[in-house]
């Protein structure tokens, strides 16, 4: 299993179990209103919409919320707000490349907010392209396993134009290129089968591999990072492995 996909499993089961629902709320309806902003309003024309909406409603958000956030994408009414994307690099304890995806209405508060965060965990922030040559950008989808065919399910996206389908405990891990993302994740849902995830991410050329004291240092900042509004998602090139995975779970 990737590092991604163990870290996006393990938050999974987190958040079902998360008590500060008004920041699990305030990152979802961040992403619809990107996903409205860049497709439209309409979820039955736009995947990446109906993917924010359908892990909105996983969350139990409330529907006048969802509403609100599609609208405010789309310029609707007077609730509207200037979200733009950015992307800063970084490194963690023991220099570890960290990719921070951010959606922000306020870049200086967004900047502030990262600096504090990186400075008390033994991290810093790096200049603009010092860290993404390390990673190169994938696509990711993550399918219900549950009742699923591994071998229908590869044929399937290996004819979309995926790279690599992987089996794992409770879905099926696909990668992809950046440009077929779309076209693998339609192929599946067209197909009958359940995505659970789909999104652009940041995999690294090669992985670091600490102890596992020092991995979860690193790790810790990645939570704490990940725990402020801006932040969607990190990326980093720390390889998580088994007995790692295990201590977050159990943490």
């Amino acid at each position: 299993m990737s590092g991604h996909s163990k870290w996006s499993t393990i938050k999974r089961k987190k958040s079902a179990e998360d008590a500060k629902r008004g920041k699990i709320f305030t990152k979802i309806a961040r992403e619809i209103t990107m996903a409205a902003k860049r497709g439209g309003p309409d979820p039955e024309a736009n995947p990446l919409l109906r993917l924010a909406i359908d892990k909105a409603r996983a969350a139990n958000m409330p529907k006048d919320n969802i509403e609100r956030a599609i609208n405010r994408g789309a310029g609707i009414g007077d609730d509207t707000e200037a979200m733009e994307e950015i992307v800063y690099e970084g490194y963690g304890p023991h220099g570890v490349a960290l990719i921070i995806d951010v959606l922000t209405d306020n870049r200086n508060r967004t900047l502030a907010d990262l600096k504090y965060v990186l400075s008390r965990n033994n991290g810093s922030l790096a200049t603009s392209g010092s860290v993404t040559w390390q990673f190169n950008q994938k696509g990711y989808v993550a399918v219900d396993a549950e009742g699923a065919d591994f071998e229908e399910v590869f044929m399937i996206a290996a004819d979309a134009g995926a790279d690599d389908v992987q089996q794992e405990d409770e879905i099926f891990a696909i990668y992809t290129p950046r440009e077929a993302l779309a076209a693998v994740a339609n192929a599946l849902e067209k197909a009958g089968y359940r995505v659970q995830e789909r999104e652009l991410i940041w995999m690294p050329q090669n992985e670091v591999e600490l102890p596992t004291e020092e991995a979860l240092q690193v790790m810790s900042l990645i939570e704490k990072l990940e725990d402020l509004d801006d932040v969607q998602r990190v990326a980093s090139n720390l390889s998580l492995t088994d007995e790692v995975a295990e201590a977050l779970s159990a943490a």
